[in-house]
């Protein structure tokens, strides 16, 4: 017994926080203020402290992008509230000579009302592709390509091969009401019946992930040798190619629901002249960007900046005689690869970082907090002390 009662007096020794005695303890309304400030202010900090815990931070970094992704998709929305959808094209081209012309497939032409409500919604057709109810012909009909270079079968059967047999040519497709195919299959009433009409292109592109552009520009294009050409006499003195356009969103990769906000969506641009052809140029920087989240898979997007420059292609002469476009009229995006990856991570304070946080304000506000009332209370004392000897008032 005597051996225990020695083992718990030896260990009273390593108390670091030696007690005193309550007749030795003076209370005063000073440190009871000092305490309630001090207890408010600790659960105020301690509040914080948890509400941080609690949330999600985004950690940033910037590295170099190791090239292993060798596509890269495009989702878009635009609009053009002037230019039926008959006469858009879009094409894409980079750098590695991959050149995607007249691309029909994972794309929604939406007819447009002159009031912007919906007419008619369909994948990319040519006009007169889509109509079923054609005049019949006979069995073993065989059309002619009118000289223009004929497909495998030998025969240009509808309006659509004749327009394709012209583009192998490098022939401007000027006059369809001569051509019999065409007549047949309605493609002038189909022209008649969009007049005034808009148009939403819709829809995801996939290219290479290496300086390239896609565009929207009017008719058929074609190589003629190394140049690519846009067959467009057909639609200029007979149409306004008013490219006046609404961009609802562009982006490059997957959706990320974060706050970040491309540049380009929510987009109006309207042309300055509405006489002129223009050419509406954008300029992209394409920087990768990787998200890492604590609760789902990684995800991989892209982020830019951009620059826009518009061009009027029509110019007068010295007779103050409009002149040709010097140009194609559309919507360009020049887009470019930047070598850097920009890393986002979530991350979550450890409960063991919170737990040093909180003991460590706790602590310090008890120390501060001892220091003043430790302060009010000495002057407090020399104060009545001067009182009692008559030296202060």
């Amino acid at each position: 017994m005597v051996r225990t009662s020695s083992r718990f007096n030896r260990l009273k020794q390593l108390d670091a926080y030696a007690k005193t005695l309550d007749d030795f303890r003076v209370k005063t309304s000073a440190g009871a203020t000092v305490t309630l400030a001090c207890a408010l202010v600790i659960f105020i900090l301690v509040l914080g402290e948890l509400s941080d815990y609690r949330s999600i931070h985004i950690e940033s970094s910037l590295v170099v992008d190791n090239g292993s992704k060798g596509k890269m998709s495009i989702d878009f929305e635009i609009e053009f509230p002037k230019i039926p959808c008959y006469i858009l094209t879009m094409d894409v081209m980079d750098v590695a000579g991959a050149h995607q012309a007249d691309v029909l497939h994972s794309i929604y032409k939406i007819q447009l009302a002159p009031d912007g409500t919906e007419v008619k919604r369909e994948k990319t057709q040519e006009l007169g592709s889509s109509e079923p109810n054609l005049k019949p012909v006979e069995k073993d009909y065989c059309g002619t390509c009118y000289g223009a270079f004929k497909p495998e079968s030998g025969c240009c059967n509808t309006c659509e091969d004749v327009r394709e047999a012209y583009a192998r040519t490098n022939w401007s497709f000027n006059h369809p009401e001569s051509i019999e195919q065409c007549v047949r299959e309605g493609y002038l009433e189909r022209i008649q019946e969009q007049a005034g009409q808009g148009c939403r292109l819709r829809g995801q592109l996939t290219v290479n992930k290496v300086a390239g552009n896609f565009h929207v520009a009017p008719g058929r294009s074609f190589q003629r040798g190394s140049a690519h050409v846009h067959d467009v006499q057909q639609y200029l003195g007979h149409h306004g190619l008013d490219f006046s356009h609404h961009i609802a969103y562009l982006r490059f990769g997957e959706k990320v629901a974060t706050t970040t906000h491309n540049p380009l969506d929510d987009r109006t641009v309207k042309g300055e002249n509405p006489e002129g052809l223009y050419m509406y140029q954008y300029y992209l920087k394409i920087v990768g960007t990787r998200y890492y989240y604590l609760d789902r898979r990684p995800m991989f997007t892209n982020q830019y900046s951009v620059t826009q420059f518009n061009k009027n292609l029509q110019y007068k002469d010295v007779l103050g005689q409009i002149q040709a476009p010097n140009g194609l009229p559309g919507v360009f995006f020049n887009f470019d690869i930047s070598p850097m990856l920009v890393i986002q991570k979530e991350e979550r304070k450890s409960f063991a970082s919170f737990l040093t946080t909180v003991c460590a304000t706790v602590g310090g506000i008890f120390t501060v907090a001892s220091i003043l009332d430790g302060f009010i209370w000495r002057a407090e004392r020399r104060l009545k002390a001067k009182r009692d000897l008559g030296k202060a008032f």
